[in-house]
């Protein structure tokens, strides 16, 4: 902890003359001044948006050389490398027309490249176009991404899934820190608001490299809303009503800066009944309650950067059990139910040497879980404390070759107050090292790395050995030595490959190895095994991607191999009324891929149409089904786009038919689910009334209110649908 006290006080009270500064005009091809072009240096968090007359300016930049990024919508992303060295400059950049796409600097990955020039393959995508496509919830709108799913109860609860991996096989960062929420569980949730999110990025491979453990089957990114530009003033009240759960969520944001300070904080409020299926009953308990705070403060100069922020983020949480049962448009919850407290405290460093830099990342997240049976009494009370940190050293560029180095590691601890265990007390620490290098010659990029990591684990003993509730104490060190080779060209103009090759890594949790007990949102009763290896994979991903200004077109491929996979079988014992269950290890394998189109034609410039196909095959090495694969799914979209007159900006409409097949590829523990087809509808722009200024958004989803079932909902074994038909207005007014 002094640690984290040292470093924010380094952070809050260096001093450093500024002295560099960047200013010049944005125009098109034809030499016509461009508004609106942002204009960013990602690697020093610098960033500001060129006027009427397309002029920008930014000051208080370090020494040294970095990226200037000059994008918009409708144009080309143009990055040029600028050397900063006590004096001023003068940069004016033509964009050129492109249609399809903006390039997005990816920040999950090592060297925070465009994603054009990263070697990984990673998506990205703003919340606001996911709320554009109808999502009602952070992971819903993970799951219209290719690739990506979700174990869902309810709609309350959903868990991510990225090509058959769940669980802490997924590992998620929020504002630049692991989340650890007691993940293992099938009924814990993400414990994240979409509100102050500003967009998501997901790697579908093992991470290890850059993650450490749980980084096995990918990593889930939240990039927080950024702060004002300098010198301005925001604030922005969002509403958003849905007609299914006669739901609610309400956002409210303020944020401003001057040219070293900045601030922001937002409030939001969520509020749901339970949902309604096509027949007209509800299920019954999926109601839910959510309260979530942001804040953030930060200070910069030519010498370091610091963010301080902070989440905190309150669930009221119904566990459905009867299915359809007392009808009720209430949205006070019942029991059983769930109270979730999050806390998420992260303060993000950068310092600014003459041809290097270090950024020093330290995080505390507290989470507080009780669960209600029968009594205001929790029976289940678990208290799981996390503080990590991760430093990373960027070396001197040496010609083309740029290296980082760096640590991490992580000091957590698990209490349990309630008269329920489902895991015992426990300590978990970690430590890594490693080092990357990313090597550009030509129109090729090869990246490579190397990574050591170690796991202790220790446990108290609790309860009476023979007895339901009987932790034996452990005292486990887990090691393992990780590596990744990637390689990207351009095969032709606009025409890219990626191949990367990578080992992972997860270490056992707490519930697989010390379980002892009735896990009630399972109805089964598991037995850990304190004698498991480490899960260690290696997976190949290759893509192919052709871009063009009016079409692209890309295939991804994988294959995954899982030695140790840790999985649950039955034993073949009951006990009160419960099949008994083991932890134990085999190998397995998961293969597939994603394939899309984005065809913009010309010259009807305002229609888009996309498709996308994703499948995922889970089996263990001697042939069995894994359990939580999702079916395969085809998704197709028409986009209109239109303005009327000066009234009416940047208007939208789109019409998405969404086509899961059967899975009949399921476990031999797992029911089978059939093929269904969604049609869903969108709205939406931005309306201007003499000074007032407004986006709203109007989706209809599942339009023919269709009954159905995916295969990943937990609901499913009792024969219960997922969500009926729901409409969604959203609204959000920016002064």
């Amino acid at each position: 902890m002094k640690l984290f006290y040292v470093t924010l006080l380094l952070g809050f009270s260096l001093v450093g003359s500024a002295q560099n500064k960047i200013s010049g005009i944005t125009s098109d091809k034809e030499n016509k001044p461009l508004s609106n072009v942002i204009v960013s240096l990602p690697e020093i968090h610098k960033e500001t948006i060129s006027d009427t007359d397309g002029k920008y300016t930014l000051v208080n930049l370090p020494n040294g050389t970095f990226k200037i990024l000059f994008s918009a919508v409708g144009y080309s992303t143009q990055t040029l490398s600028i050397s900063f060295l006590g004096k001023e400059i003068t940069q004016n950049i033509a964009l050129e027309d492109n249609i399809i796409h903006m390039d997005e600097v990816i920040v999950s990955t090592a060297f925070n490249k465009l994603q054009s020039q990263n070697v990984m393959k990673v998506e990205h995508e703003s919340v606001k176009s996911l709320q554009q496509k109808g999502a009602t919830t952070l992971i819903e709108g993970l799951a219209k991404i290719p690739g990506v799913s979700q174990v869902s109860t309810g709609t309350s609860i959903g868990k991510p899934v990225i090509r058959g991996l769940s669980g802490n096989r997924v590992l998620v960062y929020s504002q630049g820190v692991r989340l650890e929420n007691q993940q293992f569980g099938e009924e814990h949730g993400l414990g994240l608001n979409d509100a102050g999110v500003e967009s998501m990025e997901v790697i579908k491979g093992p991470a290890s490299l850059l993650y450490g453990s749980d980084a096995l089957g990918g990593v889930l990114y939240f990039n927080p809303e950024k702060f004002a530009n300098s010198k301005e003033f925001k604030a922005d009240f969002s509403q958003r009503v849905f007609s299914n759960t006669l739901g609610s969520n309400t956002s409210l944001g303020i944020k401003t800066s001057t040219e070293n300070w900045k601030f922001l904080a937002r409030g939001s409020f969520n509020t749901h009944a339970d949902y309604q299926i096509p027949d007209g009953n509800r299920i019954t308990n999926t109601r839910y309650n959510e309260s979530d705070l942001k804040a953030g403060i930060g200070y910069s100069n030519s010498k370091f950067s610091s963010v301080l922020r902070y989440n905190f983020n309150k669930l009221d949480l119904g566990i459905p059990e009867e299915g359809i049962g007392e009808q009720s448009t209430s949205h006070s919850t019942i029991y059983p139910k769930q109270a979730v407290d999050n806390h998420i405290l992260s303060l993000h460093n950068n310092f600014y040497f003459k041809n290097s830099k270090l950024d020093a990342d330290l995080g505390y997240i507290f989470n507080d879980r009780s669960e209600f049976t029968d009594s205001n009494v929790a029976s289940l009370h678990m208290k799981l404390r996390t503080l990590n940190y991760d430093l990373k050293y960027y070396l001197p560029k040496l010609g083309k070759v740029e290296t980082i180095v760096g640590l991490q590691g992580m000091h957590q601890t698990n209490k349990n107050s309630g008269e329920e265990l489902l895991i015992p007390d426990a300590a978990t620490n970690d430590f890594g090292v490693f080092g990357t290098a990313n090597y550009e010659f030509g129109k090729n990029v090869l990246q490579a790395g190397l990574r050591f990591d170690n796991r202790q684990v220790s446990s108290e003993t609790h309860g009476i050995i023979g007895n339901e509730g009987y932790f034996e104490a452990i005292d486990k060190s887990f090691d393992s030595f990780n590596a990744s080779l990637g390689f990207k060209t351009n095969l032709a103009d606009d025409f890219t490959l990626r191949l990367n090759i990578a080992s992972g890594f997860r270490a056992p949790n707490l519930a697989e190895l010390t379980s002892n007990g009735v896990h009630e949102g399972s109805n089964r009763y598991e037995i850990g095994n304190a004698n498991l290896l480490n899960e260690q994979n290696l997976q190949t991903d290759l893509n192919l991607e052709y871009k063009s200004s009016h079409f692209e077109i890309f295939a991804n491929g994988f294959y995954n191999h899982i030695n140790n996979y840790i999985f649950i079988s039955p034993n073949g014992n009951v006990i009160a009324g419960n099949n008994v269950y083991d932890y134990v290890q085999a190998n397995a394998k998961l293969y597939g891929g994603e394939a899309g189109i984005h065809f913009h034609p010309h010259p009807l410039d305002w229609l888009h149409f996309t498709s996308s196909f994703e499948t995922v095959i889970g089996k263990k090495d001697e042939g069995s089904n894994l359990p939580l694969i999702p079916a395969n799914k085809w998704n197709n979209t028409f986009k209109g786009e239109f303005e009327l007159k000066n009234w009416f900006k940047e208007g939208f409409a789109t019409l998405n038919i969404e086509s899961t097949f059967a899975q009949n590829n399921n476990n031999e523990f797992e029911t089978r689910t059939n093929d269904y087809t969604l049609l869903n509808l969108g709205l939406g722009g931005k309306i201007i009334i003499s000074k007032a200024i407004f986006n709203f958004n109007l989706n209809a989803n599942n339009v023919f209110d269709k009954t159905y079932i995916s295969h990943l909902s937990r609901l499913k074994t009792d024969g219960i649908p997922n969500i009926g038909r729901n409409i969604i207005l959203g609204v959000n007014f920016i002064i």
